[in-house]
């Protein structure tokens, strides 16, 4: 079977933060890249792992994802360019799958996904789950959410792709929900064009009833400590009088 390359254009930018005396630094990423799976197209801004902005193809123009950012910073590409540098890609994707189809093998990593909740765990309260899905080559993954084992849609959103150090990608996907207690929530990952699926699994079990739990439990030990030193030193006293004759 051919291969497809995946073409990535990366543009790195290295700032540093903090005092001068340390060796913190971050960097803010760029990428494009054009793909033959879903979605064809994506470029995205990122600082780190945490995604600023990306470029919506449809309507020309840049997404903020955090609502706190400028709408439309200048420092961003203009969308003519963006949409320049698209074509190019593309056109450089159908010519290397032409010339390389027989003779490269397809680069493809296996997903790995993990669920924690974003606040503190309440029980029958609202929350929202997040799943982390990392080690993702070529960027091309369905991520889908179970409520015992039964799919749900509704309360669920994803994020565009964010570029990591090691070449590859991850993708948050969130679901709001009320928790219960006993329930499993599974975040299951499909890497498109392979029959492979990361599951990752979540109980929730509220911190705070173990505690109290606990604390009862030992509550009620060092009460029954103390009862027992009592009884022994009560016989022990009896045993003293006795020998004495008292």
């Amino acid at each position: 079977m051919g291969a497809e390359p995946v073409l990535v254009a990366v543009g790195w930018l290295w700032l540093t933060l903090g005092a001068a005396a340390t060796d913190e630094t971050q960097v803010l990423n760029e990428v494009l890249f054009c793909q033959p799976d879903e979605p064809l197209l994506e470029l995205t801004v990122s600082l780190d792992t945490d995604q600023l902005f990306w470029f919506n193809f449809s309507s020309s123009s840049w997404i903020r994802r955090v609502s706190k950012l400028p709408p439309g910073p200048p420092e961003l590409e203009p969308p003519e360019l963006v949409l320049k540098d698209a074509a190019f890609c593309q056109r450089l994707l159908f010519l290397l799958t032409n010339f390389t189809s027989e003779l490269l093998a397809q680069a493809k990593a296996i997903p790995v996904a993990k669920i924690f909740p974003s606040q503190p765990v309440a029980l029958d309260k609202p929350n929202t789950l997040v799943c982390l899905v990392e080690n993702i080559f070529p960027p091309a993954v369905d991520i889908a959410w179970r409520v015992d084992n039964v799919p749900v849609t509704h309360g669920v959103t994803h994020t565009h792709y964010t570029p990591t150090g090691d070449v590859a990608f991850s993708r948050f996907s969130y679901l709001r929900v009320t928790l219960s207690a006993g329930t499993t929530y599974s975040c299951v990952a499909t890497s498109y064009g392979f029959n492979s699926s990361t599951v990752a699994y979540w109980v929730a079990q509220e911190t705070g009833d173990t505690e109290t739990l606990w604390t009862a439990l030992c509550g009620a030990a060092m009460a029954l400590g103390i009862v027992l030193a009592l009884m022994g030193i009560t016989m022990m006293v009896l045993a003293w009088r006795s020998r004495t004759g008292g």
